[in-house]
C-alpha cells in the first residue's frame, strides 16, 4: 500500500512541480505586488495596504470591464454553441467521411488569434471591398469596430467561428454514445425531429453540453487578443474585457500593484462566475436524470 502511495505521488510529482513553479508562486507573488504600488522598472517598492483594490473599485475603466465580460458572455456563449450544435448534428448525420469533415471544421481552432483578427480588419476595413460594396450597393457605411454594439458582435463571432469546431468535437462524441434504440423508439411513436432533438438528443447531450458550455464561459472572462488587435478596449470602454484592462494598467501605465489587484478581483468574479452557472447547470441536469 505505501509502495502504491509512492508509486502515485512519483507519477502525479511533475504536475505538482508545474503547478507550484507556475501557479502557486506567481499568485502568491501577485497577491504582494496587489499591496504595493511598484511600476516594474524603479528598485524602490512602497507598501500600499488595500488602495489598489479600494481604486479599482471605484475606478471606471474597472467597473466597464465587470459589465463587458459579461456582455461578451452573453453574446459570446449562446453563439459559440448554437454553432457548435449544427456542426456536431451535421457531421454526425452524413453517412461517411465524418472525420474529414470534423477536422475540417476543427482547423480554426489550431489558428492564430491576431492573424485572424488581422484579416477580419483587413475586410472590416472602411476602404476593405465589403464596405465599399455596402457603399455602393446599399448606401450603407457602418463602422464595425467603432460601434459599441457591431463591435462586440464581431469579437464575439470571430471567437465563436475560432472555437465552434473543438466544441463541436465534443458535442458529436456524445451524440454518438446516445443508444440509436431510444430513436427509433421515438419515430415509432411518432415524435418530430424538432420533439426527438428537444426531448431526447438535447437532454441526453447533457454530459458533453455541460463541458462545451464551462469551457465557453471561461472563454469569455478570457477575451485579449481579438479586442487588443481590432478596438483596443474601445469605442468607449464598450469591449474593455478584464484582460485588456490588466494589460493596459501593467504594461501600457507600468501600474503592476494596481494591474495585479484588478486580475485578483477578475478572478473572484471568474470563479464566482462560473461557479454558478455550473450549480445552475447541475439543477437542470438533475431534473433530466442526470446525478
Amino acid at each position: 500500500m505505501k509502495m502504491n502511495n509512492k508509486l502515485g505521488w512519483l507519477f502525479t510529482s511533475p504536475y505538482l512541480i508545474f503547478t507550484l513553479i507556475f501557479f502557486l508562486l506567481p499568485l502568491l507573488w501577485s497577491f504582494w505586488l496587489a499591496l504595493t504600488d511598484w511600476n516594474m522598472i524603479s528598485p524602490i517598492i512602497n507598501f500600499v495596504g488595500f488602495k489598489n483594490f479600494i481604486d479599482a473599485f471605484y475606478s471606471p475603466a474597472v467597473r466597464a470591464s465587470f459589465f463587458v465580460t459579461y456582455k461578451f458572455l452573453i453574446v459570446f456563449v449562446p453563439m459559440a454553441l448554437a454553432m457548435a450544435m449544427v456542426i456536431a448534428l451535421l457531421v454526425n448525420s452524413l453517412p461517411k467521411f465524418k472525420g474529414l469533415y470534423m477536422v475540417a471544421f476543427f482547423l480554426p481552432y489550431l489558428s492564430s488569434g491576431v492573424v485572424t483578427s488581422l484579416i477580419v480588419q483587413g475586410f472590416l476595413s472602411h476602404n476593405g471591398a465589403f464596405n465599399t460594396f455596402l457603399r455602393q450597393r446599399f448606401d450603407l457605411d457602418i463602422d464595425w469596430t467603432g460601434n459599441p454594439t457591431t463591435a462586440v458582435v464581431i469579437v464575439s463571432l470571430m471567437i465563436s467561428w475560432k472555437m465552434s469546431g473543438y466544441y463541436g468535437l465534443i458535442l458529436i462524441s456524445g451524440l454518438q454514445n446516445i443508444n440509436q434504440e431510444i430513436y427509433e423508439a421515438a419515430a415509432i411513436d411518432g415524435a418530430s425531429k424538432w420533439t426527438t432533438f428537444w426531448k431526447i438528443t438535447f437532454p441526453m447531450l447533457y454530459p458533453a453540453f455541460f463541458t462545451v458550455t464551462v469551457l465557453a464561459v471561461g472563454i469569455s472572462f478570457g477575451i485579449f487578443t481579438e479586442v487588443y488587435q481590432l478596438t483596443g478596449g474601445g469605442p468607449n470602454f464598450a469591449t474593455n474585457t478584464w484582460q485588456m484592462e490588466i494589460y493596459n494598467q501593467a504594461f501600457v501605465n507600468l501600474k503592476s500593484g494596481y494591474a495585479s489587484a484588478v486580475a485578483l478581483i477578475a478572478s473572484v468574479v471568474t470563479f464566482a462566475s462560473i461557479g454558478i452557472i455550473r450549480t445552475l447547470l447541475e439543477k437542470w441536469g438533475e431534473k433530466n436524470g442526470w446525478s
